[in-house]
């Protein structure tokens, strides 16, 4: 398969970033994008909601359905997966990019930027796998990829934010259980993470501001790369925790610049990897 014309695609936090990314990359391509997120309204300092991303998909050639959801409530994602199925007939792919972030120690977590973490990163990435799982064995080459990083399971990676850390690795023993479960009906289960930090609101707002941006790729190298996966056929491609970069050189990609902010900036390296 070389594109995703025609596949029906639940991407949760789709509005914006990467999750936008990777719908609009579908779209090209005549898919049907779900964008499953929680901006109705538009955010003050973040760009886009849900309405704005689905018009911009519609216009690259995709089919969009927003639908409001808040992956941490059982029902509203169960809401979104009848209407999906209902507006497209089926669920091809699903995308589990929605995360939150805090990068505190210990003692500088507040209880609930721990509870909002493993809730929507861990139990929303379980929670819409699950809902959704039931679809997918009903498709022709179905696919869950999880915007989580490979796992290494090394102190270096805790220490700093261990209760983040902990949240983003629950995504990913996802992938390492899921994938072997649901192995024998076909289900691909993958992970994808950047080689390096992507420029999108919240490494601007959260992590470094514009000089981490400048020294950011571009959230296009994820969605290259998450195409170039959901393309492959989910029986001979599962279990893998795939980085951005090395995906496109397996394709043939040599050259990466183009996906720089600034190609003359030094690339920051991402966590995890």
């Amino acid at each position: 398969m070389t594109n995703l014309k025609g596949k029906t695609l639940f991407i949760t936090g789709a509005s914006r970033g990467i999750g936008k990314a990777i719908g609009m990359r579908a779209a090209r391509d005549g898919a049907n994008i779900v964008i499953a997120a929680k901006t109705a309204e538009p955010h003050p300092k973040l760009p886009g909601t849900i309405f704005t991303a689905a018009e911009e998909m519609e216009t690259a050639g995709g089919k969009a359905l927003p639908c409001v959801v808040d992956i941490r409530f059982e029902d509203q994602v169960e809401a979104a997966v009848a209407k999906t199925v209902e507006a497209f007939g089926g669920i091809d792919i699903l995308v589990n990019n929605a995360s939150a972030i805090h990068l505190t120690d210990t003692v500088s977590t507040p209880m609930k930027r721990y509870d909002l973490m493993h809730q929507i990163n861990t139990r929303g990435t379980f929670l819409c796998s699950q809902k959704c799982i039931p679809h997918l064995e009903k498709a022709v080459n179905p696919h869950i990829l999880n915007l989580s990083p490979p796992l290494n399971m090394e102190a270096k990676w805790f220490a700093p934010h261990v209760a983040y850390t902990m949240a983003k690795f629950g995504m990913s023993m996802c992938v390492l259980g899921m994938a072997e479960e649901l192995k024998s009906k076909g289900i691909a289960v993958n992970a994808l993470w950047p080689r390096t930090t992507i420029a999108t609101a919240a490494v601007r707002n959260l992590l470094g501001g514009e000089k981490m941006v400048q020294a950011s790729r571009k959230p296009d190298i994820l969605a290259d790369a998450a195409h170039a996966i959901l393309t492959k056929p989910s029986r001979e491609c599962t279990g893998n925790f795939f980085v951005d970069d090395d995906v496109l050189r397996a394709e043939g990609v040599t050259d990466l610049s183009g996906y720089a902010v600034d190609p003359k900036a030094e690339l920051m390296p991402d966590f995890f990897v």
